[in-house]
């Protein structure tokens, strides 16, 4: 294997191994990914390889014409339905397209944007769907300077230099207040998510115009920021709880916070919905599995993937194509977590 200098100049492997001090073969296997390297040595090697200005150059062992016919995907982690659905549309499409998928995890990486663009400049894959909820506009415009392709799943780069796909958050977030309001809640308690993504924005301005349009008081006590873990549901609705007029319904900005939300709700002796109706935002598998059964808003993650893909391909294959956004439709999913108060 080789790496390339920015000049164009091939140089051996041996080089970057003498300047970490560490062997060839350790390089190689942080070059590929391998497992049994230590993540201090990994740093060491890739601070190496950065320092001499160069990158590795995979694209040498790819199939014939320089194509890997590998997509790579960059994602929180496999921790939670919202993720698996997502990655379950990707792997659907690749496989019907005769594309292999690299999975990424920013677990390793942090939120730190220069980590992630190592899984760009290893050219093992031939374009990336990003599923991270934190993206820097500076991860974003290397990406576009690089040229390499590139897809935000349920994400937007307010630039407007990006391809996208994602799905009605603000109308879906005005259903689900409109139905609180329509059992009769006056009193709803809003958990919003990381407020510096636009999903969760858009759900906030739609919780708020369903408000207004019914002349619903803003009571910013029952604002409570969250950040989309179940934890932070957990906690919101703790506060929420302990006010001195608690509201009777809670809208929890994605699934993971609502089943936090119900947590804290049993916790204190509660009955839902009875005392407090709940319902949460995106319809992953857990939704079904929660007691009572989680009244959502159902967002088509499966097929935000595969359309994600279809989305990645096309700029491929065609890497002059304009950026686009693709918007899908939410839908309300009524369960058994909500249900008209029983004091107003």
């Amino acid at each position: 294997m080789s790496i390339q200098r920015n000049s164009g100049h091939p140089i051996t492997i041996y080089d970057v191994a003498h300047e970490a001090g560490v062997s060839d073969a350790t390089v190689s296997r942080v070059f590929n990914n391998k497992p049994g390297v230590r993540e201090a040595t990994r740093t060491k090697v890739l601070n190496a390889a950065q320092k001499l200005g160069y990158v590795v150059n995979m694209q040498a062992r790819s199939l014939a014409g320089g194509k890997s016919n590998v997509v790579g995907l960059l994602i929180p982690g496999l921790d939670n339905g919202y993720v698996i659905e997502i990655v379950r549309g990707v792997d659907q499409e690749l496989a019907r397209s005769g594309c292999e998928l690299m999975v990424y995890t920013t677990h390793r990486a942090g939120n730190d944007s220069a980590n992630y663009l190592r899984y760009v400049a290893n050219g093992l894959t031939e374009g990336i769907l990003l599923v991270v909820p934190l993206l820097s506009s500076e991860f974003l415009q290397n990406l576009e300077n690089s040229g390499y392709p590139y897809v935000l799943i349920d994400a937007v780069n307010t630039l407007g230099h990006s391809s996208s796909v994602n799905a009605t958050n603000w109308q879906g977030a005005y259903k689900a207040a409109e139905y609180l309001i329509g059992l009769g809640h006056r009193r709803i308690g809003f958990i919003t998510g990381i407020m510096q993504l636009s999903s969760a924005i858009d759900r906030y301005d739609g919780f708020i115009a369903a408000l207004k349009d019914h002349q619903i008081p803003i009571d910013d006590a029952l604002i409570v920021r969250g950040d989309f873990q179940q934890q932070s549901g957990y906690d919101a609705t703790r506060q929420l709880l302990a006010l001195s007029s608690p509201p009777t319904a809670i809208f929890a900005s994605n699934d993971m916070m609502a089943v936090g939300a119900m947590d804290a709700v049993r916790e204190v002796g509660l009955d839902i919905p009875a005392d407090v109706s709940i319902i949460g935002f995106d319809n992953i598998p857990q939704a079904m599995n929660t007691y009572p059964k989680l009244t959502t808003i159902h967002q088509p993650l499966e097929e935000m993937g595969r359309v994600g893909v279809k989305l990645l391909l096309e700029q491929i294959e065609n890497p002059d194509t304009p950026p686009k956004t693709i918007t899908l439709a939410t839908q309300l999913v009524i369960r058994d977590s909500c249900q008209p108060p029983k004091r107003e």
